[in-house]
């Protein structure tokens, strides 16, 4: 009974000193979801429409070989309306470490995208450019600016999900 005892005070006294402050943590806030209208606001992510992008492909630039793909997630809203999400899996760049406490990481990423004209027709394929900027400090590492054709499309707000719409 005594062994016992000790046996059992001594796990819990390691459980307890093995857990950590929630304040030391890092948040990550990588995630973000990239929507793509028209003028009008018709979607064209959805895969099964003439006149939207059937093929969406994304390609790393900065990544040490020529066709690096990027993976993301073609999802759907409960109304229909198509998104990409995209969580991670670009290089990271070093873009600016003047403040060793707030780093900026930079990732480039080549969008090709292939609109259906007609069921049996596609347009050529447009290319265009997304860079994501990344802020790092020993509180949080999250997506900072996108800028998608060298034009900034989104700003993080604080406690705001990461929404990127591009109007084509």
């Amino acid at each position: 009974m005594k062994k016992s005892f000790w046996g059992i005070f001594i796990t819990l006294l390691t459980l307890l000193s093995c857990r950590s402050d929630d304040e030391s943590l890092q948040k990550i806030d990588q995630i973000f979801n990239l929507y793509i209208k028209d003028s009008s606001g018709k979607d064209l992510l959805n895969p099964t429409k003439v006149g939207a992008y059937t093929g969406v492909s994304w390609n790393d630039e900065l990544a040490a070989t020529d066709i690096a793909n990027v993976n993301f997630s073609r999802k759907m809203l409960i109304d229909s309306t198509y998104y990409v999400e995209y969580t991670a899996g670009a290089t990271r760049q070093l873009y600016d470490d003047s403040d060793p406490e707030n780093k900026i990481y930079r990732s480039e990423i080549q969008v090709s995208l292939t609109k259906k004209l007609s069921d049996t027709q596609n347009a050529p394929v447009d290319i265009d450019t997304l860079e994501i900027y990344y802020r790092m400090n020993p509180s949080v590492f999250e997506v900072s600016k996108v800028y998608y054709n060298k034009v900034l499309k989104f700003s993080k707000t604080p406690d705001e999900p990461n929404v990127v719409t591009i109007i084509k």
